[in-house]
């Protein structure tokens, strides 16, 4: 039987759409291009979002924090140190937090623990760890991830327990739920064959998707041997690997959150519209220059790797926003890990090595140009940062329209999980202090 000539055949007007189509494709995301017009007829009126009115009374810039995985994040824990005493000095606040400037947080691996630790709502309704308090916490406990599977038998038993009983410590029955602000961290879900994210926004929702933080840090940070664990009513099962296995910079699963979420951040319409402030691992030579590096370091190679294509694809997007609206930290060459020697030693080592890292100018994709190294070091780039997160308060404090909207748990809580955490200051700063 002969076709019908519309399937057979293609017409001129649909070689017309093709071509239109694969133009606007390899224009908005090969190259960073975005011009909202190109999506609307010539006749159609601009959308009310991209008009120049409503941007100028857009309420503000929706702020995203995105820590990468790494073996410890200590360059994001010493970088948010930094950043969190220029906001006190510039608002006049010595109180202020890191998540007083930030409405969501992202990170994977050991940086989902540092978010965890900035972000979880304490005893006394602010936040659990201040920054300095989770680097001296990152310090004392080294290393808190194993996602390369570098530890065998008997060791990965008692580095697993060891691991467990520090985020009950911690985090004591706090669940997603129990954050100031919305929280992502990923895991590798065995169950699924899949990437999964643990969303603040999701836990709010329903008990099936909310999860104890110390179980989630515990996913995150998984090795080759899953972490099982269940949703606080039990539902819900997963066996997770390491978040940065599946995803080991958040960035951009943050920024697609954002801009998908109308329910909290309904002016958010574009990258224009975003802050965003991604810290690196400080992890660059992990094979040293051997000819046939290990298992564990190809992971790291490839990891590395993935996180730095998202930085690319970021910057490329943001493009003239890039200088404002996304900030990178990131360390060139040596990393963090130093020689065996005593803990007091090893520690100064790291936080000399640190200090390095902070006056480095690290390489920023610029679109049509490659890589170039930065005009600015990570340090002077943190210090622009803050001034701009001020002013970003400021504007939002002479707006009478919110920014963002913060879901609120929508059903009560039907299991045992509590709704604060157990951890004490005391705890808190046996744990933080160095």
């Amino acid at each position: 039987m002969a076709g019908s000539p519309s399937l057979m055949e293609p017409s001129s007007d649909t070689d017309k759409l093709s071509y239109e189509i694969f133009t606007i494709l390899e224009s908005k995301f090969l190259f960073g291009y975005d011009d909202s017009k190109i999506f609307l007829p010539a006749s159609a009126p601009e959308t009310p979002a991209k008009t120049p009115s409503s941007l100028e009374s857009s309420p503000g810039k929706i702020r995203i924090l995105s820590i990468d995985a790494s073996t410890d994040s200590l360059l994001a824990a010493a970088s948010l140190v930094r950043l969190e005493s220029s906001l006190r000095r510039l608002s006049g606040n010595p109180a202020a937090r890191i998540a007083d400037f930030f409405d969501i947080a992202a990170g994977s691996g050991t940086g989902g623990v540092l978010a965890a630790l900035l972000f979880t709502r304490g005893p006394d309704g602010r936040p659990l760890f201040s920054a300095d308090d989770a680097l001296c916490f990152l310090l004392k406990t080294g290393a808190v991830c194993d996602s390369t599977g570098e530890r065998k038998g008997l060791f990965r038993r008692i580095f697993r327990r060891s691991v467990g009983m520090t985020f009950r410590k911690v985090f004591g029955n706090a669940t997603l739920r129990d954050t100031l602000k919305p929280l992502l961290i990923p895991c590798y879900d065995l169950t699924s064959g899949a990437p999964f994210l643990f969303s603040r926004a999701d836990a709010v929702e329903a008990d099936t998707y909310d999860f104890l933080i110390r179980e989630v840090c515990t996913a995150t940070c998984a090795g080759r041997v899953a972490s099982e664990m269940r949703s606080v009513d039990g539902r819900a099962c997963i066996a997770a690997v390491g978040g940065g296995v599946a995803m080991p910079n958040p960035a951009a699963a943050a920024i697609t959150h954002v801009l998908h979420n109308k329910q909290e951040f309904p002016f958010a319409a574009g990258v224009d519209d975003l802050i965003v402030v991604s810290l690196g691992s400080g992890e660059q030579d992990i094979a040293g220059g051997c000819a046939t590096p290990s298992t564990a370091e190809v992971v790291r190679i490839a990891g590395n790797g993935m996180a730095d294509m998202v930085d690319q694809a970021i910057a490329l997007a943001f493009r003239h926003h890039r200088i404002n609206n996304y900030v990178r930290i990131q360390a060139n060459g040596v990393g963090l890990r130093s020689p065996k020697c005593s803990k007091a030693a090893s520690r100064e080592a790291k936080m000399m090595r640190i200090e390095e890292m902070l006056s480095q100018r690290n390489g920023e994709t610029v679109l049509f140009q490659g890589r170039k190294v930065s005009k600015e070091t990570n340090a002077e780039k943190l210090e622009r940062l803050a001034g701009e997160l001020i002013k970003e308060q400021d504007k939002r404090s002479r707006s009478s329209i919110p920014t963002v909207f913060i879901k609120q748990a929508l059903t009560p809580r039907t299991s045992s999980a509590t709704t604060a955490t157990t951890t004490t200051t005391s705890t808190r700063r046996s744990l933080g202090s160095p």
